[in-house]
This record gives C-alpha cells, sequence and structure tokens, in this order.
C-alpha cells in the first residue's frame, strides 16, 4: 500500500493524541518533576516501546520515514491501543491490504433497490463519507431533512452536525455525533488523497465548533449497529435497535436498518 503525502502528518498526529491520553501511572513510571503537556513524554513512550527517542520524535513530527510491522506492534503495545484503533495506526503508516483502500464504487441499481423492500423499517445505504446512497420514505420520515438537498448528494454526518433538527431528534446527540465523528476520522484517514472526504471534513470543521473542538482529539471508531433513542413528531421519544451491513463487493458502503424497539419486544 503506498502511502498519500499527507498520511505521514497524521500518523504523527494519531500517535500525539494517544500519547498524550496516556499517564506515567497508567504504565508504571514514576511522576518526575514537572509536566508541560498531558500524557507521556515522547522519551518515555519511546522507551515503552523499545525504539529510538529521536526516531520516535522523527515519527511523529510527520517525517517520511518508514517503519516495520514489529515497531508499530510495540508502539500500538505501549499507547495501550484498542484493535480499532490499532487497525487505523497500521493504515497511516501504509501497511494495511491495498483492497481495504481501493475506490468506492458506484452503487448497483439492485443494491440501491434493497431498502425499498425494507419498508416499512426505515433503512438507507451510506458510502465510506456518510453520503446517503439510496434510502426508504420510512427514513425520510425518521431523519426530517435529510435527504432534502437537491444539489448534492445527501450526507447523514453533514446532517448530524449542522441541521438544528438533528440534535432534537437525536435525543442523545453528543455520544451519537462523538461516535459519528470517530467512524468518519477512522475511514478518512485511510482516504487522504480523496477529495471526498477533504471536502466534508473542511465542511464540518467550518460550520460546528463541536467538530472543531473534538477532531484534534483523535478519537476512532469502526462501524457497528446498537441502539438509539429518536424523538418523533406524535410519539414522543422512541428507542430504536439499529444493525449495519457491510457491502461484500463494497465493504465501505453500509445498509443500516432500524427497528422500533416496542415493534422487536413484541
Amino acid at each position: 500500500m503506498q502511502t498519500q503525502p499527507n498520511q505521514p502528518r497524521e500518523l504523527g498526529a494519531f500517535l500525539r493524541s494517544r500519547r498524550e491520553r496516556i499517564t506515567p501511572d497508567q504504565v508504571g513510571l514514576p511522576r518526575t518533576g514537572r509536566r508541560r503537556t498531558p500524557g507521556l513524554r515522547r522519551e518515555e513512550l519511546a522507551l515503552l516501546a523499545g525504539i529510538s527517542a529521536t526516531w520516535y520524535t522523527y515519527l511523529e513530527q510527520g517525517r517520511n520515514i518508514r517503519t516495520s510491522d514489529q515497531v508499530l506492534d510495540a508502539l500500538a503495545s505501549a499507547l495501550q491501543l484498542d484493535r480499532y484503533e490499532r487497525g487505523h495506526l497500521f493504515h497511516l503508516a501504509g501497511h494495511a491490504a491495498a483492497a481495504e483502500t481501493e475506490e468506492l464504487e458506484p452503487l448497483a441499481a439492485e443494491v440501491a433497490a434493497v431498502p425499498l423492500l425494507l419498508q416499512p423499517n426505515p433503512a438507507y445505504i451510506i458510502g465510506g463519507n456518510y453520503d446517503v446512497l439510496s434510502h426508504n420514505q420510512a427514513a425520510d420520515e425518521l431523519f426530517p431533512r435529510l435527504t432534502a438537498a437537491a444539489d448534492r448528494p445527501p450526507n447523514f454526518a453533514r446532517w448530524v452536525f449542522l441541521d438544528l433538527v438533528a440534535r432534537d431528534v437525536l435525543v442523545d446527540w453528543e455520544p451519537e455525533a462523538r461516535g459519528l465523528l470517530g467512524r468518519l476520522r477512522t475511514l478518512s484517514g485511510r482516504h487522504l488523497g480523496d477529495p471526498r472526504y477533504a471536502r466534508l471534513v473542511d465542511e464540518l470543521h467550518e460550520g460546528s465548533p463541536e467538530v472543531r473542538a473534538w477532531w484534534p482529539q483523535y478519537d476512532v471508531q469502526p462501524r457497528h449497529g446498537g441502539r438509539k433513542r429518536l424523538r418523533r413528531p406524535g410519539h414522543g421519544v422512541i428507542d430504536f435497535n439499529y444493525t449495519a451491513f457491510h457491502l461484500a463487493e463494497q465493504p465501505e458502503q453500509t445498509l443500516v436498518i432500524y427497528s422500533d424497539d416496542r415493534e422487536s419486544a413484541a
């Protein structure tokens, strides 16, 4: 896998964000002297990972240097990364399989029809950058104005952060928004040369103070199913289960299906 021009800088930012969240106490190091920045010092992390402090500093500074799997494993262990963060680290270092970062293909017609078949369950298909590629009427009703834009593809991330109605519909808006941003961060890190991701991230930064505050924290997260509390006009707050299915041919395209928790329990 070839690295994109911005990847070394992104790798450095990711490493720095994770180093700053680890305290000496967590890794069994004594606290010595006053610390100007939170978390571990670069020298301490390099010691824990068994690598040169100078070499690690170059890596965090975004210099274009090659890393081995063994070094990445050591850094992931020292930084106490979970498996999703570890995978993101390997992607940024250019060690992921090439097939995982192929360009998204247009949505096949037979796949686009799937949400229509799932009516009355709200359902939609999103691309890696959260463009809504296909949806049914129930999804329109559950997420007002999500597909209202006529001049560009609807985008779930744009709706969550830039449309005020989303803050009313999503009862737990902040944790939902933080999770979505973490998933977008994961995927945008795999497509640093793709202008679709760059345009979306720039737009979110421009329009959302939360994105500007949370993006530097560098949370990463996979897409997954779960539960959401959604407010529906005339129905109050309803618990929904949602399930995410990755398409076999295009794994970054995801079919998301919602079901009313009350109906699921019936």
